[in-house]
């Protein structure tokens, strides 16, 4: 089934390829939406149909609300993304969208369905590493604001347009609480591979916290780092690329 066939609310941005081997469902980080995986298409052979998720709450699906925890949206998810899973999948996140990367292949296998091929985790610890710093998603939005330039994920000019920010903070803030309140609860690792990937200068996800995924797989296991922040895939998508291509070779 194409994914172009159908009108789904959960995806955005797919450039169909009937003659593609793998769908790589590409889950977004706080904030973000499916915009952000829009133009990887054009950088990855045919071979490979993205599939850039869309969760509510953003860009088409502002109206909707945002999930505030983990647990609430892994259903729904899957139920939108069912019908996309008839081709064999690897899951990409960044960020938050590792933890629900993560969790949807647990809930996959839980329910005896066929899993991804290999999940790429970005810019994330280790699902079982307890986040040690202070929760954000209260903060007054001033405070708010500057944590979010200090992630250099946002521009500025979006930061300094009040109107927009008073648009977006919910948003934020909602996918925020997911992340804090995230509790990995113990499982057996997953049966498919796991590559982490991060920023070799990201003040907030440390190489050895990217290491720490081998826990959550019986598979391969790698660690690919690349230079620039937490935001990094943001500035070296061409490196990003052939990264992932070394690890999608295989699968096709």
């Amino acid at each position: 089934m194409s994914a172009s066939s159908h009108r789904n609310p959960w995806v955005a941005y797919v450039r169909p390829h009937p003659e593609a081997r793998l769908r790589l469902f590409c889950f977004p980080f706080a904030g973000g939406a499916a915009m952000a995986y829009r133009g990887w298409a054009k950088g990855l052979p045919p071979e490979v149909e993205v599939v850039p998720v869309e969760l509510p709450g953003r860009a088409s699906r502002f109206h909707e609300p945002a999930f505030r925890h983990m647990d609430e949206l892994i259903e729904p998810l899957a139920a939108g993304l069912a019908p996309l899973l008839d081709r064999p999948a690897v899951f990409f996140g960044h960020s938050m969208g590792a933890l629900i990367a993560f969790e949807f292949a647990r809930w996959l296998r839980r329910e005896g369905r066929e899993g991804p091929r290999l999940v790429f985790a970005s810019a994330k610890e280790a699902p079982h590493i307890p986040d040690d710093e202070p929760p954000i998603h209260k903060l007054p939005d001033p405070e708010l604001t500057e944590r979010l330039r200090s992630f250099n994920g946002t521009p500025e000019e979006v930061l300094q347009h009040p109107e927009l920010m008073a648009m977006l903070l919910p948003l934020i803030r909602a996918d925020f609480e997911l992340n804090e309140t995230y509790v990995c609860r113990p499982e057996a690792p997953l049966a498919c591979p796991i590559t982490a990937l991060g920023g070799l200068e990201d003040p907030d996800v440390s190489q050895e916290e990217l290491a720490a995924w081998k826990e959550h797989t019986t598979c391969a296991f790698q660690v690919r780092m690349f230079a620039g922040d937490h935001f990094y895939l943001l500035h070296n998508t061409h490196q990003l690329f052939r990264a992932l291509m070394l690890d999608l070779a295989p699968l096709l």
